[in-house]
């Protein structure tokens, strides 16, 4: 097994990568950062994968029109305002790459560009246009700036950088991701953008993108709302020195491995972070015949409002984990299910063979009590397995969306 290390650092941890983030004025409270860019000091691979929902935000089309080359060399991205639905939102989103391009000294077909925000409202085009100059000055190795200038409700930053090495040649990836409600993603509002220095051709970039992230943000809820603005991408330099990766084999399954490892860390920081949440929750599914099943069964469980409102309640009420598991669409043998709770309290087994036990109430309470708790479900049919996060679901979540708008 490949072996990684995470290290400080975000979407600058790999050399040859800068980044800059401001306010502009997109939002009020002028305390907040809202626009946020990443440059890279050479062309890179590209790639990148969107949300599945029907709408989409603007920035969306034109950064799918700019990766068909598979080439991008920046990343543009700002908070307070979706530019979804909203009056000239294309012609908005290509004015701000034209205006970052000019100011790069590059193609408008260079840069990856998203926002995040209200939806429906029109994007302030002007007031982002006339900041470009001040985010351009502003760029450095520094990733603190960037990472908050993506976040909306976020309570906290996402950062994350792993080091590994490829025949013998040191590389990293790294990231900055945003995300607390509308998150279902199905690849909410979930932003991730990573850079690394690896060599890999655009389209097993392409592939390992999109498979890391069938693995890792794909397997997070925290509403089961799928945003219009949900993007991860990706730019790899090729600086490390690496041979390019061109097929798959052993390179490509540890580049692969080191993407998977990066993006489950900052899956699970959104998760975690989601809007009024209390607690962390896993949910691991093993005994299936295959890694979808379990997976489609773990996401069903930490998806369902009943089963995260008795999280949050500290209720170990397994028959609605039992209830999510049988409206997930997978196939399993409903006689054989186990279940059982556990956190750094201790275990506690509540169900065997879908029959109740008679088990200590008290205990089950205090298990699921800390900040981080587990779901662990065993279906006696096979050797696959899988795992999916999410949070509980807590008063302050309405409290939060209930005015989000206004």
């Amino acid at each position: 097994m490949p072996t990684f290390e995470f290290i400080l650092g975000g979407v600058t941890a790999a050399p040859g990568f800068k980044a800059a983030g401001i306010h502009c004025g997109i939002r009020r409270n002028k305390e907040k950062k809202d626009l946020a860019l990443i440059v890279a000091d050479q062309e890179c691979a590209a790639a990148a994968v969107y949300t599945t929902n029907t709408v989409k935000a603007a920035p969306l089309y034109l950064t799918m029109e700019n990766l068909k080359n598979g080439r991008a060399r920046a990343i543009l991205a700002n908070s307070g305002n979706a530019n979804a639905c909203a009056p000239g939102g294309r012609e908005a989103a290509r004015e701000c790459v034209a205006a970052t391009a000019a100011a790069l000294g590059l193609s408008p077909t260079d840069i990856i560009v998203n926002s995040t925000g209200v939806i429906g409202q029109p994007l302030p085009t002007k007031t982002i246009v006339s900041a470009i100059p001040e985010l351009v000055a502003a760029l450095s190795l520094d990733t603190q700036d960037v990472a908050e200038a993506i976040m909306t409700t976020d309570t906290f930053s996402k950062t994350a950088a792993v080091r590994f090495t490829i025949g013998g040649v040191p590389i990293t990836i790294g990231g900055i991701a945003k995300g607390s409600g509308m998150i279902h993603p199905n690849m909410a509002t979930m932003l991730a953008f990573l850079t690394t220095d690896c060599a890999i051709s655009p389209a097993l970039l392409q592939e390992a993108l999109r498979d890391s992230a069938n693995r890792t943000y794909n397997r997070i809820s925290v509403d089961g709302d799928t945003s219009t603005n949900d993007m991860t991408a990706i730019l790899a330099s090729g600086t490390a020195g690496n041979p390019e990766i061109t097929k798959k084999g052993a390179d490509y399954d540890i580049f692969l491995a080191a993407l998977n490892a990066l993006n489950l860390h900052l899956a699970k920081k959104i998760a975690q972070d989601g809007e009024g949440a209390t607690k962390l929750i896993t949910c691991t599914v093993k005994g299936t015949t295959c890694e979808e099943t379990a997976a489609t069964i773990a996401k069903s469980v930490i998806s369902s409002s009943l089963v995260k409102s008795a999280m949050f309640g500290t209720d170990a009420n397994w028959g609605r984990v039992l209830c999510a598991m049988g409206y997930s669409g997978a196939s399993f043998d409903a006689t054989k299910v186990d279940v059982a709770f556990s956190s750094n309290e201790g275990r506690v087994q509540v169900c065997k063979e879908s029959i109740g036990l008679d088990f200590n109430e008290e205990k089950a309470k205090a298990v699921l009590g800390p900040g981080e708790v587990t779901i662990e479900i065993d279906l006696s049919d096979g050797t696959a397995s899988a795992e999916a996060y999410g949070c509980d679901l807590t008063y302050d979540y309405v409290k939060i969306n209930g005015d989000y708008r206004t």
